[in-house]
């Protein structure tokens, strides 16, 4: 599996959906297709795309078949995001300071003008 892919299976919402679904627990084929509000047809070749990717795994349940997301590729993407948290906190961070000026509030707490002994 390459990282592109991963992130052309991940790029369509009908399919971010399943993964979505999928988190909360295994599903068989007839869950998801009522879930998504698509075809079986259509259901089908993007649990067929997510699995290319390695993102879900099926097994045969009698005549079922039943899709559970599979977490490495999740894992590897959260590596890889992982330098560009600290870019977006520091970002956020300056943007909150600066929502705070507007606002007029300090942006540290006020000190207490109580004495103290």
């Amino acid at each position: 599996m390459s990282d592109a892919t991963l992130w052309t299976a991940l790029a369509d919402p009908h399919r971010r959906a399943i993964v979505a679904l999928l988190l909360e627990r295994p599903r068989p084929v007839g869950e998801i297709v009522e879930a998504c509000g698509l075809s079986q047809p259509s259901t089908s070749k993007h649990l067929r795309v997510l699995r290319d990717a390695g993102l879900v795994r099926v097994r045969q349940d009698a005549q079922r078949r039943v899709y559970a997301l599979d977490p490495a590729p999740i894992a590897a993407l959260d590596v890889w995001l992982t330098p560009y948290r600290k870019l977006w906190n520091e970002s956020l961070d300056a943007l909150g300071r600066r929502l705070d000026r507007a606002a007029g509030e300090p942006s540290d707490p006020p000190e207490d003008p109580t004495p103290k002994d």
